[in-house]
Order: structure tokens, then C-alpha cells, then sequence
């Protein structure tokens, strides 16, 4: 499946007008990339494995791994690679992925930490070599945001961060009174798999209701001047998206699409099968009792995923982007 993958992306850079296109362009490059490496990975394996059948067959449970990789050169780095592919087994793990980041409770505490989660995945894109796109930002009375919209684009996006999607919760001595009192304030985090076509489900033009407005700003002259920002309506649902970070209207009416299309391709998997769920994970109230992580700067500084179990003391490199060790984690429980 992987190989038809590569033949149709080959055959893809091969029509007339591919590169006109730089973002899609590379983006298929670099798909096609990742998925020749993990073939490649599997076609070695594969080999080692057969060259050494008889060898193989003497291995047992207290055999020294050295020993192995001392007479069959590589072949532990091939099996951890192995594992680690197998790990994204989803049928959406390969897609990008559309995150939105609302605050919980805990005022402008909660609005605060909504802006850093969002910046610790912004530093996870980048960290993966990973593009980032806004669709909608809105934000919050004194600081941070209320909810954000974006989406995350690159080799399994949303395998890697379906283990996101759920309420964070932080404390922390808060800058925003006047006593400096510890704090608790949560965000939810949600991701959805980018979907291009929706089985099952016709989306009609006609069930859409768009409407214009002008995009919020900074001031001065980053004020948009034009109803340029967008929200759709999918009229029979009830399911409203927005997108205000571009400068055409077409193209805010384009992302807005989009994500109302993921939520609805998500409404029909529930609908249909109640284990579904996991692309999105249960939805709680942001609020005491329902974190899926926590994240503590005082009294003692600690990150523990209260899924896994899994923490780490390194709480500034985790909201730098450093959430590898917590996804791996929750893809082996998952």
C-alpha cells in the first residue's frame, strides 16, 4: 500500500503544472520522502532476516542483545524502527491534522495557558520540521487567547498528536493577581484528521450558510479594512467553523470548509461506531477532575500525563515543543 503510495506520488511530479504548486509540491516530496525511508527500513530488515534465519532461530529471552547486533550489524536499530512505524496503525494517522486549542476554567489564568499550549505545539511543528497554518484566532479580554484554530502539516500529524486531544490542566503562581496566589487553570485541546473527501456523507453547497466579517486585529495598521474573515454554517448539523487569517475571502471561505468537513466526517464515525471516538477522544469539561495531562510549576516543577503515567521534571523543554517521550507513550497504550 505504501509502494502504491510512492507510484502514485511519482506519477503525480510527473503531470504538467505539479510544481506550479510549491506548497503542495513539497509536501508530496516529502511524503513520498518518509515513506521511501520506512520501505526501505522494512526491504533491510527483511533481508538481515532472511540472511540469518539459522542464527535467529538460536535466539532466546536471555540472549545479550549486543551479541545479536554484533553478529547481524543493524538489525536492533531496524526492529526499534519497525516497532515505532507500527505504532501508527490509525487509518488517519498519515493525515495532517486541524488542532484547536479552547480555554477552560480559570479566567485569565486559563486564556494565558490556552496562548502556551498553543505555542508548545507551534515549537513541536517546528521541532518535526512541520508547517503551521491559522485558521482562526480569537482572543482573550486581558491576555491570551479564547480559542485558536490551526493546522499542523506533515508526515503523520495527526498520528502523533491524536494523543493531544483532551483538557491540559496548569498551576502555577499567576502573574495576573495582585497576591501572586497559585493558580489552576485548564484548556481542551481537540484534533481532528484532515479529510479532502468525506465517505458516506454528501456535503452540499446549498447546506452551507456563509457570512462575512471584518477580521479582528491588532490595531492600526493591522486593522483589515475589508469583510475578509469568514464563518461557516453547515445549516442541517449546526456545525460552525471560522477563518480570519487570510487576506482573501475566498481563501478564509476555503480553511473554513475544511474544518467544518473534518467535524462532520467525525459526527458520521460516531454516528456509525462508538469506538470511533478515539479520533477525537473524549470530550470533557476544562475543568477540575477530567486532565488528561498535567502541567505544575509550583511548588515543584512536573509535567505527568495522567494516562500513561509517564512525567517528566524537564517542564521548560516540554513547553518548548519537547513532547515526543508523551506521545510515544501514549501510542504504546493506545
Amino acid at each position: 500500500m505504501k509502494k502504491d503510495r510512492v507510484d502514485e506520488i511519482d506519477v503525480l511530479t510527473q503531470t504538467e503544472g505539479f510544481w506550479d504548486d510549491q506548497q503542495t509540491a513539497t509536501k508530496l516530496t516529502k511524503e513520498r520522502e518518509s515513506l521511501s525511508q520506512e520501505i526501505g527500513t522494512v526491504e533491510v530488515l527483511n533481508g538481515k532476516i532472511s540472511d540469518n534465519l539459522e542464527l535467529l532461530s538460536l535466539v532466546s529471552s536471555d540472549t545479550d542483545v549486543a551479541d545479536i547486533e554484533k553478529e547481524i550489524p543493524g538489525i536492533t536499530e531496524g526492529l526499534e524502527d519497525l516497532t515505532y512505524y507500527a505504532l501508527f496503525d490509525g487509518p488517519y494517522d498519515d493525515r495532517d491534522v486541524i488542532v484547536t486549542v479552547r480555554a477552560g476554567a480559570g479566567g485569565d489564568d486559563a486564556q494565558d495557558w490556552s496562548e502556551m499550549l498553543v505555542r508548545m505545539y507551534v515549537r513541536f511543528a517546528e521541532r518535526h520540521d512541520f508547517s503551521v497554518e491559522i485558521f482562526d484566532r480569537t482572543a482573550g479580554a486581558e491576555a491570551g487567547i479564547k480559542s485558536m484554530t490551526f493546522q499542523i502539516s506533515g508526515q503523520r500529524a495527526y498520528g502523533l498528536l491524536r494523543a493531544e486531544s483532551g483538557v491540559h490542566r496548569l498551576v502555577r503562581l499567576s502573574p495576573f493577581n495582585a497576591d501572586n496566589l497559585r493558580q489552576t487553570s485548564f484548556a481542551q485541546v481537540e484534533t481532528l484528521p484532515v479529510i479532502t473527501t468525506l465517505p458516506a456523507v454528501e456535503v452540499k453547497m446549498e447546506d452551507l450558510k456563509i457570512d462575512t466579517f471584518r477580521s479582528s486585529g491588532a490595531g492600526g495598521q493591522s486593522v483589515n479594512t475589508t469583510d475578509s474573515a469568514v464563518r461557516v454554517t453547515h445549516v442541517p448539523s449546526g456545525i460552525v467553523a471560522s477563518c480570519q487569517n487570510e487576506r482573501s475571502q475566498l481563501q478564509n471561505k476555503l480553511q473554513a470548509i475544511k474544518v467544518v468537513t473534518a467535524k462532520l466526517h467525525k459526527k458520521h464515525l460516531e454516528a456509525e461506531d462508538a469506538k470511533q471516538l478515539a479520533l477525537r477522544g473524549e470530550q470533557k469539561q476544562a475543568e477540575w477532575g477530567s486532565q488528561i495531562r498535567s502541567y505544575v510549576l509550583h511548588p515543584y516543577k512536573m509535567v505527568k500525563d495522567h494516562r500513561t503515567k509517564h512525567e517528566s521534571h524537564a517542564v521548560d523543554n516540554v513547553l518548548d515543543g519537547d513532547l515526543d517521550r508523551f506521545i510515544e507513550a501514549y501510542l504504546h497504550m493506545s
